[in-house]
């Protein structure tokens, strides 16, 4: 029987104007009684024929409607193409209309489920092969759309052209389109449930244009050439005990040229990768990569979950940085936003119409702190995207860890709400049973998919089991910053020294908890930022004063149970606080001060690293014992670390006024001699050089419920590492 749809006005109207919701039906070739029916929609088109794979003319298409619908009629099916004249200029390419859908049966059964996390390779963009013809099949999740086309360069960005298949099952659409090849531009329009015609960037595309442009770009499929083997079969080995050392950059303002440009992927590998690595550094964790278009939401507001920001450079040349760093001996760990996205028109939001990301209910849906728009974490496929996210940049990326940020607005419904704003849990509480799910499900698919991967959450409050496995009630983070250390020792170290002896506890608090998670001590970005001043900035006293103050915090952080981040340009006592559009104030570390605090700093990391009594058991008490908890009036603190029954023990005191203690009597658990290994006011890090001229024996006469004591002098202010020579 002929397709009479054809005929139909109403059919005709909607495939002219883009509002066709079904065009496979219409377009392409279609069997009849009279023949096959090839009709395209080729609007601007002058003529255009059917021609066999040789070039020649089977037949010629009539125009049937002025504004680009085009239908002509062969004798029986066989292979075409089209040859099109756009005004002049001549086209000659297979229908994408004469395509079957190419969604494996696999891939549209996971996409339904909402279980499919390998979403980067299957939706969006993906060069293939079909039937021996070279092209782009296109996939995208849209589910309440009434019509998704399309479009870019190749078409002219004109949304009828090249409408997409509705895959029903999953609410995925489709095409796939002959002769378009990598670095292609493109953008999916969709005309959505509300009525409204918006042109959005691709979800999950690969690559993209650099902001302020939106198009998303064809990336190529092809592996990335790694020679990392070696590193990435070692990484399930490198466990708890294991030294964990990081430095925190923002990519992009790092370092800059004199004209102001970032340095790229290939640069910052040249510069960057060997600067951390000498300091000592066993990683380096990057502010959000992930492509944002607001340069000053320092990549927290990402848009571009599967796709390296590309001022830097193309995906190629990320991969190339991460391979390198491996071979430097450095870990990469990037920061990861599963929180909440921006609500820039071409992204994410309102997507086919509906609220399909996040939520309707802005009780729900909105963040208000940063406005933008909460993922919608109860739907299968929302969780579905961000997970395969994740295993994305872990998987096709080599990073070796996520670090996830805000997860505290994640965990409680009320996060920065007040009462009557928000929507409870289906028990009345506050917590969000959808976000905890999520966590737990994402942790379960990264040790199962790439063993040894860090998952490190950015979590401000006392939730329980942070870092406990999700098979135990856990979340299942491998790593947990820890804020409130963080706060209570940088409101310590600012205040006067003369005043600190009233806020004593601020340094011995957090040793209540330090082993109730797997902690890191975070000095991050956050903290130079909003008017906080820099580091060394936050320091009382004179320029000398400062310095000193510094160096005696970086080694009692150091030196403190948990793991370690520092972000850049406190590693130099950067005096002005981070600017995003400019650099580190690098002119300034020939400045033998900051080169001081380079030094030491070094020298941190060096022992850090050798002395397993710093690292082996950050996680556990066993590898803690204060000594000195309790004198508020000098601001004195001690304590010892303790590696394994072979590995010597550490004894660390720390001075926070300026006033030299002499004679300081302090337990230890051995006689002997025990050396002085760090002393943050040797003159080669800026300081006075006071200290124990190289060690000091320890006698017979115990202190501190410990059966040996040193007699120490302490210098103003510092901190002094002491080991036991055997």
């Amino acid at each position: 029987m002929h397709d009479d749809r054809l005929l139909d006005k109403t059919a005709v109207g909607a495939l002219i104007e883009g509002r066709e919701a079904d065009p496979f039906a219409l377009l392409g070739p279609h069997e009849t009684t009279s023949g096959t029916v090839i009709r395209a929609v080729l609007p601007g088109a002058s003529s255009a024929t059917v021609v066999d794979l040789q070039g020649k003319t089977l037949a010629t298409f009539r125009r049937t409607h002025p504004n680009g619908l085009f239908e002509a009629t062969l004798p029986a099916r066989v292979p075409y193409r089209l040859r099109i004249d756009w005004q002049g200029v001549m086209q000659e390419t297979e229908d994408p209309y004469a395509f079957p859908p190419l969604l494996g049966q696999l891939d549209v059964y996971l996409l339904a489920e909402g279980r499919h996390w390998r979403m980067g390779a299957c939706l969006g963009a993906q060069p293939m092969e079909v039937d021996g013809v070279a092209g782009v099949r296109f996939a995208v999740w849209a589910p309440n759309a009434r019509r998704v086309s399309l479009i870019g360069n190749f078409n002219a960005w004109d949304g009828r052209r090249h409408p997409m298949r509705l895959r029903i099952e999953c609410g995925v659409w489709e095409i796939f389109i002959p002769g378009l090849s990598i670095g292609e531009l493109y953008k999916y329009e969709i005309l959505g449930a509300d009525g409204t015609l918006v042109a959005h960037a691709d979800p999950v595309a690969r690559a993209a244009e650099v902001p302020p442009a939106t198009g998303s770009m064809v990336a190529s499929p092809a592996p990335f050439a790694w020679s990392d083997e070696d590193w990435q079969a070692a990484r399930p080995q490198r466990r708890d005990a294991a030294p964990l050392a990081i430095y925190e950059v923002h990519a992009a303002s790092w370092r800059r040229h004199t004209d102001g440009r970032s340095l790229s992927w290939h640069e910052l590998a040249d510069q960057l990768i060997p600067y951390a690595r000498d300091l000592g550094f066993t990683h380096i964790e990057l502010m959000p990569v992930m492509l944002h278009p607001f340069g000053g939401s320092w990549g927290y507001q990402p848009l571009g979950q599967f796709v390296p920001m590309p001022e830097l450079g193309p995906p190629e040349a990320f991969a190339t940085f991460v391979d390198r760093c491996h071979h430097a001996g450095l870990g990469v760990i990037l920061d990861w936003v599963p929180a909440h996205f921006p609500t820039d028109a071409h992204g994410l939001a309102h997507f086919d119409g509906t609220a399909l990301y996040e939520h309707a209910d802005p009780r729900e849906g909105m963040h208000r702190d940063w406005n933008t728009l909460i993922y919608n974490l109860g739907r299968n496929e929302v969780r579905g995207f961000l997970i395969g996210s994740a295993l994305h940049w872990l998987e096709r990326f080599h990073v070796d860890g996520l670090r996830v940020d805000a997860v505290a607005s994640m965990l409680y419904r009320d996060y920065s709400r007040a009462e009557g704003e928000w929507i409870p849990n289906r028990y009345g509480g506050r917590e969000n049973l959808e976000a905890i799910a999520f966590l737990q499900e994402l942790s379960h698919a990264i040790a199962e998919n790439v063993p040894g991967a860090m998952l490190i959450a950015e979590e401000s409050t006392a939730f329980p089991g942070v870092t406990r496995p999700a098979a135990t009630g856990g979340l299942g983070f491998t790593h947990k910053w820890n804020m409130g250390w963080m706060h209570d020792t940088l409101r310590y170290i600012g205040h006067d020294p003369v005043h600190r002896t009233h806020h004593h506890d601020d340094m011995t608090f957090g040793l209540l908890y330090a082993f109730t998670e797997r902690f890191i001590l975070p000095i991050s970005h956050d903290e130079v930022v909003y008017g906080k001043g820099s580091l060394l900035g936050r320091m009382p006293g004179d320029h000398w004063q400062k310095f000193a103050n510094l160096r005696a915090y970086l080694a009692f952080m150091w030196t403190h149970p948990g793991k370690k981040l520092l972000f850049m340009g406190g590693e130099f006592g950067q005096p002005e606080e981070w600017n995003h559009d400019s650099q580190l104030s690098w002119q300034l570390t020939g400045n033998p001060m900051h080169a001081g605090v380079s030094r030491l700093l070094k020298d941190l990391n060096a022992i850090y690293q050798k002395e397993p009594a710093l690292h082996a058991r950050d996680f556990s008490s066993e590898g803690f014992r204060w000594v000195v908890g309790d004198d508020r009036a000098q601001s004195i603190f001690a304590w010892i670390r303790y590696g394994s029954e072979a590995d010597s023990p550490l004894l660390v005191i720390c001075n926070f006024t300026p006033v030299p203690r002499q004679d300081y009597h302090v337990g230890v658990p051995e006689t002997g001699y025990w050396t002085e290994i760090l002393n943050t006011d040797a003159a080669t890090y800026g300081g006075s050089g006071m200290g124990n001229l190289g060690g000091v024996n320890a006698t017979a006469c115990g202190s501190h419920g410990l059966p040996a004591a040193l007699a120490l002098t302490l210098p103003p202010p510092a901190v002094t590492v002491l080991k036991r020579i055997t």
